[in-house]
């Protein structure tokens, strides 16, 4: 994924329905920029995730997001998804690599560490996920990172990092300035008081405000 400017990366929520999350995420990619969705289905058959795939990968074409695969990179190359994110215990980026091909976006769960980021990143991986920056209700939690590591992680290296972590629209700013090259968002999308389109609009308003007019 491309980083000109700090973007958000979307998590679909750990449970719904498809029909009506096809809505939500139509109308959400409708209210602003957005570089992926990720579709995360813990404890359900691949068959549900093939079906939840089909249905919400073309919305996201359609509006020039990627869409990657949570964990299964065998489903990402079955339904020809854009790329597969990895947990530390859900396959290696090798693997993924031979399966998906050198076009497909690749990213790694590394908690709050350095060095598995740089595991990964030698590994072949496009992208990093550092976290929890904040209490998530979204997963249980067992990692926190700081603003330091963000820092310290764009000053030292060229691959990508992913905040993720109970981040919303109130929250992100700080993110923003510390390094962040993309905010994974999940209730703070779905669950916004005001709608998912509303919160795409207003987080992209805290990211043009945060890395003011001039960025790239």
């Amino acid at each position: 994924m491309d980083n000109p400017r700090c973007r958000l990366y979307l998590i679909s929520p750990p449970d719904f329905d498809i029909p009506s999350f096809t809505d939500d995420l139509e109308a959400a990619l409708s209210g602003g920029d957005a570089a992926c969705l990720q579709l995360r289905m813990k404890g359900v058959s691949d068959t549900a995730i093939v079906q939840a795939a089909e249905a919400l990968m073309p919305i996201c074409h359609a509006h020039g997001a990627e869409f990657l695969i949570n964990d299964h990179a065998d489903i990402a190359k079955r339904v020809g998804a854009d790329g597969v994110h990895l947990g530390q215990t859900d396959g290696n980026v090798k693997d993924a690599r031979r399966l998906l091909g050198p076009d497909a976006s690749i990213g790694v769960t590394c908690h709050n560490s350095k060095h598995l980021a740089f595991e990964a990143g030698e590994a072949g991986a496009d992208y990093v996920a550092f976290g929890a920056f904040f209490p998530t209700a979204t997963k249980q939690t067992e990692y926190s990172a700081g603003l330091d590591l963000l820092t310290e992680w764009s000053a030292i290296a060229e691959i990508p990092c992913v905040a993720i972590g109970g981040i919303t629209v109130e929250n992100c700013a700080p993110l923003i300035g510390a390094g962040a090259d993309f905010l994974a968002v999940s209730s703070g999308v779905w669950d916004y008081r005001k709608g998912p389109k509303q919160a795409i609009t207003d987080f992209n308003t805290v990211i043009e405000s945060a890395i003011g007019p001039n960025a790239d």
